[in-house]
């Protein structure tokens, strides 16, 4: 029987087929067909010559210039596959609609059943391409080392030419070229980036415009000047009071600004001299204040750190027949009874005059050192208050008007001991 269950053509055959079988169900059951999605797979486009022979240029629209592509495969197959080995085609003759080009999916070295991308088309918008010329203005970031400033700046090259969709062009307000001075302390030439701006200050991405840049790119050379604190001389000789009337010591503020310049020009500059000719002033009476432009006193290729700081002001006291004045520092005020959880300043105060009447002789020998004063007893809470100064003077001198300054009381926060004290200060008013 064994010999003829051996011999039994139908029954190999039956055999062969069962056993084909099977091997399909454990493949089925073990490797599936199965899908997988591969992300962000960049859509390259062929064939744009057709678009762009006829002087126009295309965009791409929303976010389709990557895609994500599903792949139908068997689980093994699938396992192998890469980014990399998926492509992802737009070809421009296949235009529809003027606006949407078909993506064409291939894997490369695989089998699969199926591949295809969402989206399936890529939008674009088609337009007159735009060449324009445009001046870069040389700009930067960062902070040059102390004692320099940033003087002349010049892109290299001035200009650029830009091609590309002309609604983009239309966008372009300024052309800039950026480059990062930190810590530079000497001249340079820097490599610059190429930065392009719209009317609201946005940045315009570049990847649909071309330049003529090439590739040596656009640089900005950066000049730097040494910085210097100059101290203000005043002529003080066209200056005269009134008969009877004296000049006090006369001052100005600032008494010296930060001025920079090349080199040679800051080594031989020593002072800042205002003439004769800007304080012409006879027959004075009362304190007097000129406020003075010092640009045009400026030696050539020096200028002022902060342009906006062109202002000095000359102070010219006058002291009345009998009387002096005399100048007091707000930092050199005695203040009593302050409440131990405040604390005092005087805003922007920072000097007082006092006109004080007595004898010449007495007059010439007095200071006031400590002899100024404020009492605050009456002051208890925050706020800005106008006091009156208390000086200390000497039997025959009296001040030729009262005299007062304005504060500012504001509460201690840096101890619980000012918490505690301000707590206590507290329940002490409402009793």
């Amino acid at each position: 029987m064994r010999k003829e269950l051996m011999n039994n053509l139908g029954l190999k055959i039956l055999a062969f087929l069962a056993a084909v079988t099977l091997w399909f169900l454990v493949v089925n059951i073990d490797n599936p067909v199965t899908d997988r999605t591969f992300t962000d797979i960049p859509v390259t486009v062929v064939n744009d010559d057709i678009v762009t022979a006829s002087n126009r240029t295309y965009q791409i629209l929303d976010g389709t210039q990557q895609v994500n592509v599903t792949v139908t495969a068997t689980r093994q197959e699938l396992s192998r596959i890469t980014a990399d080995d998926i492509h992802a085609v737009a070809d421009m003759r296949e235009l529809t609609l003027g606006t949407q080009v078909p993506i064409k999916v291939t894997i490369e070295g695989h089998s699969y059943e199926e591949a295809y991308s969402t989206p399936r088309n890529l939008q674009v918008k088609i337009e007159e391409e735009a060449r324009n010329n445009f001046p870069i203005t040389p700009t930067t970031i960062g902070t040059v080392r102390e004692g320099y400033v940033i003087g002349n700046l010049r892109a290299d090259p001035e200009g650029v030419t830009i091609r590309g969709p002309k609604s983009v062009l239309n966008s372009i307000n300024r052309v800039c070229a950026e480059v990062d001075v930190s810590g530079l302390s000497e001249n340079a030439e820097l490599e610059a980036n190429l930065i392009l701006y719209d009317v609201n200050n946005n940045v315009i991405d570049q990847t649909l415009l071309v330049n003529n840049l090439g590739d040596e790119g656009v640089s900005v050379e950066v000049e730097l000047y040494q910085t210097k604190n100059v101290p203000i001389d005043i002529d003080t000789s066209g200056i005269s009071a009134a008969e009877g009337y004296s000049i006090g010591e006369i001052s100005c503020e600032p008494q010296e600004v930060l001025l920079s310049g090349d080199e040679d020009a800051m080594k031989e500059l020593d002072e800042i001299q205002i003439p004769e000719s800007e304080l012409e002033l006879a027959g004075l009476t009362e304190r007097t204040e000129r406020t003075v432009d010092i640009t045009k006193y400026l030696p050539d290729g020096v200028t002022l750190v902060d342009p906006n700081a062109n202002n000095v002001v000359v102070t010219i006291p006058v002291n009345q027949p009998g009387a002096q004045v005399f100048e007091v520092s707000t930092n050199s005020i005695v203040v009593s009874n302050l409440a131990s959880n405040l604390e005092v300043s005087y805003g922007t105060t920072v000097d007082l005059e006092l006109q004080i009447r007595g004898p010449e002789e007495t007059l010439q020998s007095l200071t006031l050192a400590k002899k100024v004063s404020i009492d605050l007893k009456n002051y208890t809470s925050t706020g800005t208050y106008t006091v009156p100064l208390n000086v200390d003077l000497p039997e025959d001198c009296t001040l030729a008007s009262e005299a007062d300054v304005e504060i500012i009381l504001r509460q201690k926060s840096n101890s619980t001991e000012d918490e505690n004290g301000r707590n206590n200060a507290v329940q002490k008013q409402t009793e």
